[in-house]
Formats: structure tokens, C-alpha cells, sequence
């Protein structure tokens, strides 16, 4: 039984760790039966595999023909999947992938100012420039199916070192150079062919372990594979990372109970690996977990090494348990390599450097703590640096296993080879022509990757009602207070000028309104640069998805809003002014929504955003024209006049109110009402009337009509852009805005180091 296990998976088996599966079938390289004569037909589907494996272990009966048939089946799916990718197995030479890295330097520079006296601050003679060694000359190699373990203190280059192998720092600031295979790995091949895990679990509290892996495998899987193979890797990942018992389970985050840590980590693990990459980086994989969790992470890396993988991790202080897996360890100091080679030379290196690890005590712990003594000595870890260079010169022989890898096979022949066995389920297609056509870029079409990013932000959103609540309560009580504030107003001077507050008021009100929109995306920002970093998505696709999917809401709001003032204040125009009315408002919603957006892509603290997007806001009403006509606003800030998002709106929303000729809104003895002579009784109005008339020469009574709505345009300086005009303008400003959120995630996301 146990040689059959040994047949089926690269994979080892794990002794006495039964929440671990002990084998790992990739369900990519199983075809479904198909009626087509060049199909090859398989005879059971992966699921039905891994039932038979349950017999298998729990049933003596048949248990050799059972292992002859999955043994056939599997060498038959195998070749099915041979003839899928285009290229036989059998014709391709196996070259097993070895990351070779040599003499990596990466320094930065640090400007301190001294300044004793407030006006010699700003002097450049007072700013003294530092540079700061973080990586100084480091090579080591790390090979397929073993794992790289980068150890030392706080502040020794771990991290620095995990992000220059990972690609995700500047060309121009790297020195050094980073092969894979003896040819130089490029920027666009190395985002299809590795996978980066972050030490922090960034994910979607409110989906599930399953849905979390499952929407990464839409982003990561390819359009051609079924949706039932995607769900098939989806389950044998799950069982690989040991979470089937918290499969239904949620994420979870401060306010909702989810998942422990250590499954958390495994998920974080899990979405990075779902397309089965050749490299793995992980910075600090078990920060913060216990023992128990941080071993079993380790052992599911361990999996992923044997399946043919290459695993680097920087890892603080790992536990014995952990250091007996381990294959390679790389110790940093200030960043210099202070030891590189296998765990079981530990105790020879450091015999020889005269500080041999006493009996019973852990290694690693030994190697540290030494370390930091000699980094708070004067000299410093010089001479452990030097040491080391010698005793690896001395024993580069019996430790070089580069003559183990056919230099004959270019690396493209290796990835090639390594897709026939089922790895880089997204990087294979027909077309082997050179390595940048040979592998995607992206797994899927634009428009499929907007329908998984609308559905993952959909379902995320059903499980929060409560935002969308928040909103809709503050604008249906925004929208009573000002119904029952300016109720039925009336066609007289006064009402004019509550018309044009209540508008004012209204227009802010639904910009205002838009920066709860602030948040949401800062949420998702690291997780989007997560996923972006190694072409899970377009970002044209994430601002597009997020942009379609936010219209149904302000649909709602918008409705909700107009409904409840429209004709509780006693607005005019009917149901064609009702239509205008709310198209203005979601216009404005529209723009505001968008606005946010982008200042959530450009500023990264929630309350710096809230500050910036309540002082702009602020900004545009008091330019908007209400407070000050556009005539009366000086010229030197006209031209912020015609910046403010508010003013569109508003003149829009006042043309709707104010465009019937027809209608008179100060008659006769009505011009007094905001005057002094207000106060006088009608009689002696009438007579001041019959004066002004006299004088000149024109008849004016009680009910002669002196200023109608065209009228008060002109006074307000609204004569220049009609209201249809108005609402186009406010909804180019939405598209503008989002547009910038675009090139803001393009330019702000690159997330590497300078």
C-alpha cells in the first residue's frame, strides 16, 4: 500500500499528521470523457479518484486491482493532459528548476537634516545624505522541491532579499543578477511563473475558505478550463492545505468571528498557489502563529516543494520541528550573508568558526543569538562574513548540484516539460513560439475578469447590508429634514430664495453623502495590489467591474432622495421636472462617488481622506455660485468657479425650477418684501405703487408680474450653460474621476521598492 501511495504523487507521506492529506493529485491534468476520437477517455473523474483512495485505505479486500486501476487512470489522465497543452511529455527532457542569485546589492539612501535655526531649515547645506547597505553581495541557489528558509534579526535584510528574488524591486536600484535555469528570469515571465504570499493575511472577511479559493482560481485558472476542473482544484486544495473542516467557514475579521490564524495563513497560502506556480515567495509565513500552526503552514509548504515547486520564505525564529524540514537556510546579518548551505552543516560551520552548538540545543536559536552578540560587539560580524566566504569556497564542491541539471534544455523546454506534468495551470497554450508568447500575461479576457470581480464584490456586499443601510439612512434623513424644512414652498420672493437654499443644500448634500465611499476601496487597496502584482486582473478591469457595480445603488439612493423631496417641497416642472430632478441627482451621485474613489486611490490613510474630501467639498459650494454669483466672483478664481462638481448640479437643478417664462415669482407690491418698506401696511404700498408708475410710465398694480424665473437666472448668473447641458457635464465629471482612479491604482500600484 504504502509503495502504490509512493507511485501516486511526487508528494511524501506524512506521518502521524491525519488533518493533512497524505498525497496531492493535480486535478488539472484529468480530462473529462469526451466523445472525440483524439481524446484519450478517462475512465473516472477526480472526485471518484479520491473516493477510491478512501477504499482503498479502509477496505483489504481487491486492494491490488483497486491500485492497478487508479494507476491506469492516472497515467491516462496524465496523458490526456499531454495532448491538452500540445506537448508530450515523453519528447520533452526533464530539467529540474534551480533560482540562482549572485551577488545582490541593494542599498538605499537616507536624508537627515540638521537644522538648528527655523530659517536655515529649508538650506541644502544642512541635509546630509547616508547610505544604507540592505542587501551586500548575497548568492545562493534554491532548487525544485526543496525549501529556502532566509533567517536572521529584525532589520538583517530577510524581507529585502524575499522582494528582490520576487521581482518587486526596481531593475535600476538592484545590482546583481537572478537566473533561473542559467538564463535571466524576466519581469513579465516571472509574474506568470511564481506566486507571492505576504506576511499579512490580506482577504475578504465576509467570503468563505471555499469561495475565497474559488474566485482565485476564476482570476488564476484559464477561460478554457471547465468550471467543474476549477472546482476540482478548488477541493484538492482545500484538502492539500487541511481545511476541509473549515471549508463553509468565513474569513472573518475584528467584528465577525472566522477562521484561527493559522488557517487564515494557509487560505493566504492557498490563493497564491492555486494556479500551481514553479516558484513560491513568502515573506514570513508563520509571524504570529502558534507552534502547532506555524509546523503544519510549513508542512503544507513542504507539499507544495515536492510537487515540484521552488519555496523561499523568510522565517524569524523557526521552531526544531521546523528546522528538520527545512532544506536550505541563508542567515543574514545587516545584510551579509553570515551562513548559507543545509541545516545539518550547522554544527560543522560553527565548530570550525570555534563556537560549536552544544548537545540539545536548537540550532537555529544557537545561530541567532550568536549572531546578535557579535552585531553588539565592536568588530561587529566581519569575521563570521569572512569565515563563511572561506567555508564556502572550501566545501563549494560537495555542495553544488548545478551538474544535476541538463544545461542542454533551455528554460523554456523546462516550463514547457513542467506544464505536461500538470504545473502553471494558467500559463499553458498552443503557442510555443518564443517565452513571451508561449505563457499569458493574463489567464482571462477583460470581461471575465470583470464578471468575477463584480460577483466577489457583490456577494461581499450582500453579507454587509449595513453599509449600504448607513448610506441609504443618511440620505432618507437628509432627504425628510429638508422636505419638512422646506415644505410647499411658495411663488413669492421669500420662496425664491428657500428654493435656492434647499437646492444648494441638496446638491452638497449628495457629494457629502459620497465619502463613505472612502473606505471601501482602502479595505480592499492591499488586497488589490496583492492580486495585481502578479496578473490576477487587469486594473482596467477592476475600475471598470467596480464602476458598473456601483450604479444600482446609486439608482436607489438617487430615487429614494428625489421621491422624498420632489413634491413634499412643491418643486415645479411635473413628472418631466420630477425625471430631471432625479437624473440630476444621480448625476451628482455619480460624480461624488467617483471623486472619492479617486482620492481613496491617492490617499491611503481613511482619516487623511476624509479630511481631503470634506475640505474639497467644502470648496466647491462656496464656489458653486449660490454663496456668490458667478459675475461677482473675482477673476483670479473664476477658473475654480468652473472646477467645482457642485456648480453643475446646481444651475442644472435651478433652470429645471426656474425655466418656465410663464411663471411670476414677485408681483406688485411684493418687491417691498425685502426692504424696510416691507413692514408698511398694503394701502401704502399700493400708493408707492401708483408713484413708481407715474414716474415711470408704466402701469404697475397688486398683480403686474416684475420678475418671472428667466429673471432670477439672470440674476444668479445662470445663463450660460442650459440644464441638459449641465447634466452631461456632471456625468463626464464621474467618468473624468474615474479615469484618474485608473491611472492613480496604474501608477501607485507597481508596489516595488526604489
Amino acid at each position: 500500500m504504502s509503495g502504490f501511495l509512493g507511485k501516486l504523487s511526487p508528494a511524501k507521506r506524512v506521518a502521524g499528521n491525519n488533518d493533512l492529506p497524505l498525497f496531492y493529485v493535480n486535478p488539472m491534468s484529468i480530462e473529462p470523457q469526451s466523445c472525440s476520437r483524439d481524446t484519450p477517455k478517462v475512465s473516472a473523474t477526480f472526485a471518484e479518484l479520491l473516493m477510491d483512495v478512501e477504499d482503498v485505505r479502509n477496505n483489504d479486500q481487491s486492494t491490488s486491482s483497486r491500485a492497478l486501476k487508479m494507476a491506469s487512470t492516472i497515467t491516462s489522465s496524465a496523458s490526456s493532459f499531454n495532448s491538452w497543452t500540445s506537448a508530450p511529455a515523453a519528447s520533452i527532457p526533464i530539467s529540474p528548476f534551480v533560482l540562482s542569485f549572485n551577488d545582490l546589492t541593494y542599498s538605499v539612501k537616507i536624508r537627515k537634516k540638521f537644522a538648528p535655526l527655523a530659517c536655515c531649515r529649508n538650506s541644502p547645506n544642512n541635509t546630509t545624505v547616508n547610505t544604507k547597505i540592505l542587501l551586500n553581495g548575497i548568492s545562493g541557489e534554491a532548487h525544485e522541491g526543496e525549501m529556502m528558509a532566509v533567517l536572521g534579526a529584525s532589520g538583517s535584510g530577510k524581507s529585502t532579499l524575499i522582494d528582490a528574488l520576487a521581482n518587486r524591486i526596481a531593475k535600476d536600484s538592484l545590482r546583481g543578477s537572478i537566473t533561473l535555469n542559467g538564463e535571466v528570469l524576466e519581469s513579465s515571465l516571472q509574474k506568470v511563473i511564481s506566486a507571492y504570499v505576504m506576511q499579512d493575511d490580506l482577504l475578504f472577511p465576509m467570503l468563505t475558505v471555499e469561495e475565497t479559493l474559488m474566485f482565485s482560481a476564476e482570476f488564476r485558472l484559464p477561460r478554457s478550463l471547465s468550471k467543474k476542473k476549477k472546482k476540482a482544484r478548488v477541493q484538492a486544495l482545500i484538502d492539500q492545505l487541511g481545511l476541509r473542516s473549515a471549508a463553509k467557514t468565513v474569513i472573518g475579521d475584528e467584528g465577525h468571528r472566522g477562521v484561527s490564524g493559522g488557517e487564515r495563513r494557509r487560505v493566504s497560502i492557498g490563493i497564491d498557489i492555486i494556479h500551481d506556480p514553479i516558484i513560491l515567495f513568502l515573506d514570513e509565513p508563520t509571524s504570529g502563529l502558534d507552534s502547532t500552526s506555524a509546523y503544519m503552514v510549513i508542512k503544507v509548504l513542504q507539499r507544495i516543494a515536492q510537487s515540484g515547486s521552488i519555496v523561499i520564505m523568510s522565517i524569524h525564529q523557526p521552531s526544531y520541528r521546523i528546522m528538520g524540514i527545512l532544506d536550505r537556510l541563508i542567515f543574514l546579518s545587516r545584510g551579509n550573508t553570515v551562513y548559507s548551505g543545509s541545516p545539518t552543516h550547522l554544527p560543522q560551520f560553527f565548530s570550525e568558526f570555534e563556537h560549536p552548538i552544544p548537545e540539545n540545543e536548537n540550532k537555529t536559536e544557537f545561530a541567532l543569538d550568536l549572531i546578535r552578540e557579535l552585531e553588539n560587539s565592536a568588530e561587529g560580524t566581519k569575521r563570521l562574513v569572512e569565515f563563511h566566504k572561506q567555508w564556502r569556497t572550501k566545501h563549494a564542491p560537495s555542495n553544488n548540484h548545478v551538474n544535476k541539471r541538463n544545461t542542454t534544455v533551455t528554460l523554456k523546454e523546462a516550463i514547457t516539460a513542467s506544464i505536461s506534468r500538470g504545473k502553471l495551470v494558467s500559463g499553458a497554450t498552443n503557442n510555443t513560439s518564443n517565452l513571451t508568447s508561449t505563457f499569458q500575461t493574463f489567464a482571462n479576457p477583460f470581461w471575465i475578469e470583470m464578471i468575477v470581480i463584480g460577483k466577489r464584490a457583490i456577494l461581499n456586499s450582500r453579507r454587509q447590508p449595513e453599509l449600504l443601510g448607513v448610506r441609504l439612512g443618511a440620505v432618507m434623513v437628509t432627504g425628510i429634514i429638508l422636505a419638512t424644512m422646506f415644505t410647499k414652498l411658495d411663488n413669492s420672493p421669500k420662496g425664491v430664495q428657500e428654493r435656492l437654499g434647499f437646492f444648494a443644500f441638496a446638491m452638497s448634500t449628495t457629494f457629502y453623502t459620497c465619502a463613505e465611499a472612502i473606505p471601501v476601496f482602502l479595505q480592499e487597496r492591499y488586497i488589490f495590489m496583492r492580486e495585481t502584482a502578479y496578473n490576477a486582473y487587469r486594473r482596467s478591469s477592476y475600475v471598470l467591474s467596480q464602476s458598473i457595480i456601483s450604479i444600482p445603488a446609486l439608482i436607489f439612493l438617487s430615487a429614494s432622495f428625489a421621491v422624498t423631496t420632489f413634491w413634499a417641497v412643491g418643486l415645479s416642472g411635473g413628472a418631466n421636472g420630477f425625471l430631471f430632478f432625479f437624473l440630476t441627482i444621480l448625476a451628482s451621485f455619480w460624480a461624488g462617488s467617483s471623486f472619492v474613489t479617486f482620492l481613496s486611490g491617492v490617499v491611503s490613510n481613511v482619516m487623511l481622506g476624509f479630511t481631503v474630501v470634506v475640505a474639497i467639498l467644502a470648496y466647491f459650494l462656496l464656489f458653486s455660485g449660490f454663496f456668490i454669483s458667478r459675475d461677482r466672483i473675482p477673476i483670479y478664481w473664476i477658473w475654480f468657479h468652473y472646477l467645482s462638481l457642485v456648480k453643475y448640479p446646481y444651475e442644472g437643478v435651478l433652470q429645471n425650477e426656474f425655466e418656465d417664462p410663464t411663471k411670476c415669482f414677485v408681483r406688485g407690491i411684493q418687491i417691498f418684501d425685502n426692504s424696510p418698506l416691507g413692514q408698511v401696511s398694503d394701502a401704502m404700498k399700493l400708493n408707492l405703487l401708483k408713484s413708481m408708475s407715474g414716474v415711470l410710465g408704466v402701469n404697475i398694480t397688486a398683480e403686474t408680474c416684475v420678475t418671472t424665473g428667466i429673471d432670477i437666472l439672470k440674476q444668479q448668473g445662470i445663463t450660460d450653460i442650459s440644464k441638459w447641458n449641465c447634466l452631461w457635464i456632471t456625468v463626464a465629471w464621474g467618468f473624468f474621476f474615474r479615469i484618474l482612479f485608473y491611472f492613480a491604482l496604474l501608477i501607485g500600484s507597481k508596489n516595488k521598492r526604489r
